[in-house]
């Protein structure tokens, strides 16, 4: 329809003259009494304040760039014409013959083709993540193994490298408790850096609460000095802060108050 060139004209009038010509008024808008009425051939009129053409053809290409919700039963259509349009276009058949190259495909084929590769790529990273896990949980023997008496409370303190994630760091202390018998008091504090800030889990077993090392405790007190804050349960709990370099201090606060409550 619009594919004709149809005259456009702007016509000031009262309002009531504008709606007995069957002006459409858009979006909910108020209007005085005195309107700007344009008309687009036998195709449209309406209510509209901005500039236009004077005939339809001076838009020539018209490029839809996208719609959107902008109210209760109101939507909002993008769009670019004319120059602009044929410019658009371009860079996208521009960024067309760029993918076209690097995944060797016609334009056709290439919604299937990235959609294959993007899953390629998320396998790979499961696969990566899986391993990295298994890596990390290798080092709990060791760890279990030269964990320090306090008072008959076994402690396994101390920094793992840097870049492991709060749920692999809390499934490594997890690990690295049980792997040390039940009946022994046990608490497991290890600290990291991810995403360049300190990070700490902390767990204890029951025979330990049963002597007070509670969890809960010792996060907060190893992310006040970390420069944070922290919490959970008595049984195991997280936390954080903004210094990395705080990690030793934050080491040593804890080993005190395990010292003072076995």
């Amino acid at each position: 329809m619009l594919s004709r060139e149809l005259d456009v004209t702007a016509e000031i009038m009262s309002i009531d003259e504008a709606k007995k010509q069957g002006a459409i008024a858009e979006f909910g808008e108020k209007y005085g009494e005195r309107v700007r009425v344009v008309t687009i051939g036998d195709f449209s009129k309406e209510l509209c304040g901005g500039t236009h053409v004077g005939n339809t053809s001076q838009l020539g290409l018209v490029k839809l760039l996208g719609e959107s919700s902008i109210g209760s039963g109101v939507r909002r259509v993008e769009a670019l014409v004319g120059v602009d349009a044929y410019n658009f276009l371009a860079k996208e058949h521009t960024v067309v013959a760029q993918l076209q190259e690097l995944v060797k495909g016609r334009p056709e084929e290439l919604p299937e083709k990235i959609a294959s590769m993007l899953g390629k790529l998320k396998d790979a990273e499961k696969e990566i993540e899986k391993f990295r896990a298994e890596k990390v949980l290798q080092a709990a023997a060791g760890l279990a193994a030269n964990a320090q008496d306090i008072h008959g409370v076994a402690l396994v303190i101390g920094q793992v490298a840097d870049g492991i994630g709060a749920d692999d760091l809390r499934k490594l202390v997890l690990d690295v408790r049980v792997r040390i018998p039940g009946d022994r008091p046990t608490v497991v504090a290890l600290f990291t850096v991810a995403n360049d800030r300190p990070l700490t889990v902390i767990a204890t077993n029951e025979a330990a609460r049963e002597r007070g090392l509670k969890a809960g405790d010792l996060v907060r007190t190893a992310a006040k000095t970390l420069g944070g804050g922290g919490g959970g349960k008595p049984d195991v709990a997280q936390g954080g802060g903004q210094n990395p370099a705080a990690i030793p201090e934050a080491i040593s606060a804890v080993e005190r108050l395990v010292v003072e409550t076995a």
